[in-house]
């Protein structure tokens, strides 16, 4: 999962080679900065970026550049809710990547245990 304040970093230091999209994924938005860096227009995109997830909330960043995922420690058991559905919640995070195996066993045992 990417985190806004890297990704903020990595365009302040970095984005006039396109440091910014290697670490988001987009690899061909960062090739065609390297290409331009000479041009100092990928030093103005980095600047933008940085300017722009500075003033982002995670959950925007998180909605844009993580497919909406949310970090596992925001996980958390809502009392008035079934066993069930919060099994499909544990089971989306855990196949979204946002908790391990180990974690989604441990908590499903918790669940169960209620």
């Amino acid at each position: 999962m990417k985190d806004r304040i890297t990704a903020m970093f990595i365009a302040f230091f970095l984005g006039s080679f396109g440091g910014q999209y290697f670490y988001l994924g987009k690899i061909g938005k960062g090739i065609a900065c390297l290409l331009l860096c000479w041009t100092f227009i990928p030093s103005v995109i980095g600047f933008y970026h940085t300017i722009i997830w500075l003033m982002m909330s995670d959950e925007d960043f998180n909605n844009e550049y993580n497919n909406g995922m949310r970090p596992a420690a925001g996980y958390n058991y809502t009392p008035g809710s079934s066993v069930s559905d919060e099994l499909a919640k544990l089971f989306i995070l855990k196949e979204k990547g946002a908790i391990t195996e180990q974690e989604y066993n441990a908590r499903k045992a918790r669940l169960l245990a209620q």
